[in-house]
C-alpha cells in the first residue's frame, strides 16, 4: 500500500493562526489557532511530521476561507468540506458523521449524540474520547459538543475550555446561567 502524501498550510485568521493539511482525498488535520504561525505548525507537525508545505488545491483554499469567515463571526457551514479521516475507528466515524450535522449556533451532549447513533447515553464517554481525538476540530464542530446538563466540558485545542466558550460565543451560544427568576425582594 502506498503511503499517503500529506501537505499543509500555516495561515492567519482573526482568531489566530491555524493549519490545514490535506491528502488528495480531502482535510486530514486542522489545527486551531495559536498566537503565532510557529507554534501552529509544530502543533500540526506533532500529528504529521512527514507532511510537507504545499500549494493549497482549490477546495483547501474554500476550506481557508470559509475558517477566515468563521473566525469573524460569519455563519459558515463546514459540513460540504470533504474529510480524509482514513484510519479513524468506524465507530469514531460515526460520531464525526453526527456531529457534523450539529449546526451554527446549536449545541449537544455527549450523551444525546450517543443516543442518536443508537447506542444509549451509556456511551457518552465514548463520544467524548471520539471528540478529543477529532483531526479536524472545527469543520468536525466538537467545540458544539457540551457535557451534560449543558456545561462546557473539556477541549484539548490550544486554551482549553475557553477556546470552546469563545468559538461557541461566536456563534451566539450563551453559556451563562439563566438569570433568577424571581428578583430578589431587596431588604
Amino acid at each position: 500500500m502506498a503511503e499517503t502524501t500529506h501537505h499543509y498550510l500555516i495561515f492567519e485568521t482573526a482568531g489566530g493562526f491555524c493549519g490545514i493539511a490535506w491528502s488528495d482525498a480531502g482535510i486530514t488535520r486542522f489545527q486551531l489557532p495559536t498566537k503565532s504561525a510557529e507554534a501552529t505548525e509544530r502543533l500540526l507537525l506533532r500529528r504529521l511530521p512527514d507532511a510537507e508545505a504545499g500549494a493549497p488545491t482549490p477546495a483547501v483554499l474554500e476550506t481557508v476561507a470559509a475558517v477566515r469567515r468563521y473566525f469573524h463571526g460569519e455563519e459558515t457551514d463546514f459540513s460540504g468540506v470533504e474529510l480524509d479521516l482514513a484510519g479513524q475507528d468506524t465507530f469514531f466515524r460515526d460520531i464525526y458523521a453526527a456531529a457534523r450535522r450539529v449546526g451554527w449556533g446549536r449545541t449537544t451532549t455527549y450523551g444525546a449524540l450517543a443516543k442518536e447513533l443508537g447506542v444509549g447515553p451509556e456511551a457518552a464517554r465514548d463520544v467524548g474520547q471520539a471528540m478529543a481525538k477529532n483531526p479536524v476540530a472545527l469543520i468536525i464542530p466538537c467545540h458544539r459538543v457540551l457535557a451534560a446538563g449543558g456545561k462546557i466540558g473539556g477541549f484539548s485545542a490550544p486554551g482549553g475550555s475557553s477556546s470552546k466558550a469563545r468559538m461557541l460565543e461566536l456563534e451566539g451560544v450563551n453559556l451563562a446561567p439563566p438569570p433568577p427568576a424571581q428578583q430578589s425582594l431587596g431588604f
